[in-house]
């Protein structure tokens, strides 16, 4: 009996000797299959594998149904993806259309800058090539300027083309006729299907020289956009356009603000500019130093005009305007000028003479309420006068105007002409994309 349960012991500490030996084989020497690669996950994207397995070869995974679920589910999404980026990518080409405005009047920096809200790179303004871009409507536009922007020598990246030229005299007119030969050019080979003139009109209105070039009178530009009160305005394909801001003196893009609004300001009215002799200036000028009413008012008066500003002088037409509830607006060559615009960008109410001036300027076909048409059509809650011999009554009125009655004439000054610039924005888009894209009739 002894030696039988000797037998068995001996029996389980052999057994039990294997075992260990099995185990200690198995987890310290036996060779190891190659782990499973695990999915790399990228922020930017969906998971990204870096290796395939032969799933008939691998060892069992209690995780490897999710893996494989979670896989194909990220695959799915990518696919999906691309195909909704690829259907946005066609149905943008159906649907939009490229426009390249070529900026060479200062003039065209008030349209992409303060009416379309664009921007410019470099922002330096002396920079020889300045570009910018955004969509608008069906629109991509794309706008070029500054002087290395000539014919032949840049890239035309769109088959319909604005031109911005200035034809206020002989000289500007002679460099406009050179673009718009080039332009011709284009047209003729092709490379461009329609054009678009944005032009800084004559101050009298002379501007018969662009008449051959429109397309009803058997030349070749589609739409004409062109300063002050022009006769041959019709609205189907010359369309009067504002003067705007002087951008050729760096006037800024001004943001409303608290301050513009709310303020007291210490002037009644200003003005800062030249008087010309025999002019209404002069009948200004003596008005105000009656009574004393320059002292009420910043008065800076000079006898030549001066192309550019001096910083110094530039921040003194702006303290005025902002520093100003009314600013004199009496008429130059013509009744429309820069000063009446910068005027409501600082919130400081126009008073303007309404007055024509001599040249060829005055009603169209579609209008008659020359001067100022644009601004009169859009209701410009302008004060206009005749005469300046009506300003110290204005003025005896404005002394009485409290500051709650100020404030909410400067809104409704500044929400006018931000108003003013998106229906100008608008109008134009409208009228690029009714002319230059194709019809929809069906």
């Amino acid at each position: 009996m002894r030696g039988a349960r000797r037998r068995l012991c001996s029996a389980l500490i052999v057994a039990y000797g294997l075992f260990s030996l099995y185990a200690a084989y198995t987890v310290f020497l036996r060779p190891r299959r190659p782990a499973v690669p695990r999915p790399h996950r990228d922020r930017r994207g969906p998971r990204v594998f870096t290796d395939h397995v032969a799933l008939e070869n691998e060892e069992w995974n209690p995780w490897d149904a999710d893996e494989k679920n979670e896989l194909a589910a990220s695959q799915q999404r990518y696919e999906s993806n691309v195909k909704m980026i690829k259907y946005a990518r066609s149905h943008l080409e159906q649907t939009s259309f490229r426009v390249q405005i070529w900026g060479k009047a200062a003039i065209g920096l008030y349209l992409w800058q303060h009416i379309f809200g664009g921007h410019l790179e470099p922002a330096d303004v002396t920079a020889q090539w300045r570009e910018g871009s955004q969509k608008a409507g069906k629109t991509y536009f794309s706008f070029l300027t500054g002087p290395s922007v000539v014919p032949g020598y840049f890239s035309v990246e769109a088959e319909h083309v604005v031109l911005v030229l200035n034809g206020r005299e002989p000289a500007k007119i002679i460099c406009a006729m050179q673009w718009l030969h080039y332009a011709q050019t284009l047209m003729e080979t092709r490379k461009i299907q329609h054009v678009a003139v944005v032009l800084l009109g004559n101050e009298q209105c002379n501007n018969t020289w662009i008449q051959p070039y429109l397309k009803r009178n058997g030349g070749f530009i589609n739409l004409l956009f062109v300063t002050y009160d022009c006769a041959f305005v019709n609205e189907e394909d010359t369309f009067q356009w504002p003067l705007g801001v002087a951008t050729y003196r760096s006037f800024p893009v001004v943001e409303p603000n608290w301050t513009m609004l709310h303020d007291p300001r210490s002037y009644l009215c200003n003005f800062l500019g030249t008087v010309y002799k025999n002019s209404s200036r002069e009948t200004l000028i003596k008005i105000l130093k009656q009574d004393g009413l320059d002292k009420l008012c910043w008065i800076a008066a000079r006898e030549q005009w001066q192309p550019q500003e001096t910083n110094e002088s530039f921040k003194n037409y702006q303290d005025a305007l902002l520093q100003s509830d009314l600013t004199l607006c009496p008429v130059g060559i013509n009744t429309e000028c820069y000063r009446i615009y910068e005027a409501c960008s600082y919130g400081s109410l126009p008073v303007i003479e309404d007055v024509m001036t001599p040249g060829d300027c005055g009603n169209s076909s579609m209008y008659h309420s020359a001067p100022l048409q644009l601004l009169k059509t859009t209701g410009a809650p302008f004060i206009f006068i005749k005469n300046w011999k009506e300003l110290p009554a204005i003025l005896e009125k404005e002394k009485k105007i409290s500051i709650q009655e100020k404030i909410q004439r400067r809104k409704k000054l500044l929400e006018w002409y931000q108003n003013f610039k998106a229906w100008m924005k608008q109008k134009f888009i409208n009228t690029l994309e009714s002319s230059f894209l194709p019809s929809d009739k069906g």
